[in-house]
């Protein structure tokens, strides 16, 4: 191998963190080939590539250098890492324990595909969900199951609920890379997790009530209100809690419905077929 393949900043960087990727010590306009590849937590893989040629001076650097074709074109400069797909038809990445990093492996080929030659170079990447300092707190307070993220330092923080879809379960990975923002960041379970109904057949506003007012109970959240962020049947949910509920100061949705579509919504004596 012959070349050098960089990013910076060097080290590890969180998974929504832009990164640079260069590549040293190739022949003035040779044509590369740079590969990605990811594995997820069940051993699926990931792959993009993209055709590049290297400047005057054997250098190639994402940011100034056009992608020829591949699993995309142009300047795209996060291109290997936004555009990876599975090899498995309709797999999504997911990362279930934000407390380890994902590693992308980068290596740069000599000549285009589909017949690339010789490999030149290698890197492996971490991308982590976890930022330095970030607090994560398993949270069982009355009915409320989650975890609660606290970005570093003093706080108070503005205080943030994020709830998923109809999978159930509980997700982690936004909520932690909220916190890296300065989020207090609570990512809400409500069914199919820990002691939750293992059941959706309907939803009742008095659960994420609860939740709104652990928040604000909470010593690191700010108030007087909090934000709400939600996709899919949990923006539905959201924008529920923002209609009913007191003290949600913003809402974002995320594939969203303007309707009630998947269950009966409850509060007090209203009931949204």
């Amino acid at each position: 191998m012959a070349a050098t393949v960089t990013v910076e900043p060097a080290g590890r960087c969180l998974w929504d963190e832009p990164v640079r990727i260069a590549v040293r010590g190739l022949a003035p306009g040779q044509p590369v080939t740079l590969r990605a590849s990811l594995r997820d937590e069940k051993g699926a893989l990931f792959r993009a590539h993209a055709r590049y040629r290297a400047d005057a001076t054997g250098q190639l650097d994402l940011e100034r250098a056009p992608a020829l074709g591949g699993s995309f074109a142009g300047l795209e400069p996060m291109g290997l890492l936004w555009a990876l797909e599975p090899d498995k038809p309709l797999w999504r990445i997911l990362k279930r324990d934000v407390q380890t990093p994902f590693a992308v492996q980068l290596e740069v080929l000599d000549g285009h595909e589909p017949d690339p030659g010789r490999l030149l170079g290698r890197a492996v990447h971490e991308r982590a969900f976890l930022g330095p300092g970030v607090r994560r707190e398993p949270v069982r307070a009355g009915r409320v199951r989650g975890t609660l993220f606290l970005p570093p330092g003093p706080g108070p923080f503005p205080g943030v609920i994020d709830i998923f879809g109809v999978g159930g379960g509980l997700l982690e990975y936004r909520a932690s890379l909220l916190a890296s923002h300065g989020f207090a960041t609570l990512a809400l379970a409500y069914y199919d997790f820990d002691d939750l109904p293992t059941r959706l057949d309907s939803i009742h506003l008095d659960y994420f009530e609860e939740a709104v007012s652990y928040m604000l109970q909470h010593t690191q959240v700010k108030g007087p209100g909090i934000g709400l962020l939600g996709i899919s049947l949990g923006a539905d949910i959201c924008l529920s809690m923002a209609s009913f509920l007191k003290n949600i100061s913003a809402t974002v949705s995320i594939n969203g419905s303007g309707v009630s579509g998947s269950a009966d919504i409850h509060y007090k004596q209203t009931c949204l077929p």
